[in-house]
């Protein structure tokens, strides 16, 4: 995609893109700037475990669980085999997993503290091939592909390559090779559908209804995980969470910074609570639909930068 700056006269003067010389410079750039970019802790650079080297050893405190970081350069490699492959050594070595995060990191995590089956791999390169792009094409791949790009006038830019909404499952594959088919039975890749499946079909409308309007504020992503599904701007602006005869949501918003004069929400900053942030909103019609989009709002605003 070329990009332009406006010049005199509203002339449009291309931007030229600066390319790396070494994979390195996008690695030290990138756990540099972990958290703007992928929202992860930094663990560690360099982790090598069993003759395998991992680049970047980061860890998504929202998920649980720990990520894997791969930068290239060059174009010839598998990422489904790759990916799997640092999968099942993760999975194989958990205890050494845990101990380079406690050694590395000011907390101290116990194996009961992190959810593995939410693991995953991300590679990051300034291309990828048509086939790479490809072989990602399912519906629960526990592997991300990001393309960098670094431009004259001092601007890098992340995109995440999208699946084209394949609703093939990676384990039609996976009895052709007994790695993939060791760690898809341990990580689980979660959808909107596995959150719809038990709700009523008034709730799935309502879910749909309070998507679309959430979407028409901005251009949010849309994250399923484990326990919610997040609508993301720079970091989780609401998590909602699908039960059968309602929807629970909370706004990423600290205690004391909302403002809610119809007092819709609960405050639950003193208490154990899923999602992000410390207010909480239980919905099980579209009757208040305006107002607590005004809340999402709120909290949409204080965390897109």
């Amino acid at each position: 995609m070329a990009l332009f700056s406006i010049g005199k006269g509203s002339k449009l003067e291309q931007i030229k893109e600066l390319p790396f010389r070494l994979e390195k410079e996008i690695q030290e750039l990138t756990e540099q700037n972990l958290t703007k970019v992928f929202g992860l802790n930094f663990v560690r650079s360099e982790f090598t475990l069993n003759n395998f080297r991992i680049d970047t050893l980061a860890f998504d405190k929202d998920a649980l669980s720990f990520v894997i970081i791969e930068y290239k350069r060059d174009k010839s490699f598998s990422v489904i085999d790759q990916g799997y492959a640092y999968l099942s050594l993760m999975l194989n070595n958990k205890a050494d997993f845990i101990l380079e995060y406690n050694e590395n990191c000011k907390d101290a995590l116990k194996r009961d503290d992190i959810d593995w089956s939410q693991s995953r791999v991300i590679f990051v390169s300034p291309n990828f091939t048509t086939y790479q792009k490809e072989a990602i094409n399912f519906k629960d791949l526990p592997i991300e592909l990001w393309e960098i790009k670094r431009y004259g006038n001092e601007t890098i830019s992340y995109h995440q390559i999208q699946t084209s909404g394949s609703q093939e499952s990676v384990k039609t594959i996976s009895r052709q090779d007994e790695t993939i088919e060791k760690v898809t039975k341990e990580i689980k890749v979660y959808t909107e559908q596995d959150h719809l499946d038990n709700a009523t079909a008034e709730i799935k409308e309502l879910y749909e209804k309070v998507k679309n309007a959430i979407l028409n504020l901005d251009n949010l992503e849309v994250k399923p995980k484990k326990l919610y599904i997040a609508f993301v701007a720079s970091t989780n602006v609401v998590d909602v969470r699908i039960q059968r005869n309602g929807l629970k949501m909370w706004l990423n918003l600290p205690h004391g910074q909302l403002d809610d004069p119809k007092g819709l929400c609960r405050d639950v900053s003193s208490i154990g609570h899923w999602g992000n942030g410390d207010y909480e909103i239980q919905m099980r019609t579209d009757e208040d639909l305006e107002y607590i989009l005004s809340l999402i709002k709120q909290s949409l605003k204080a965390n897109k930068k």
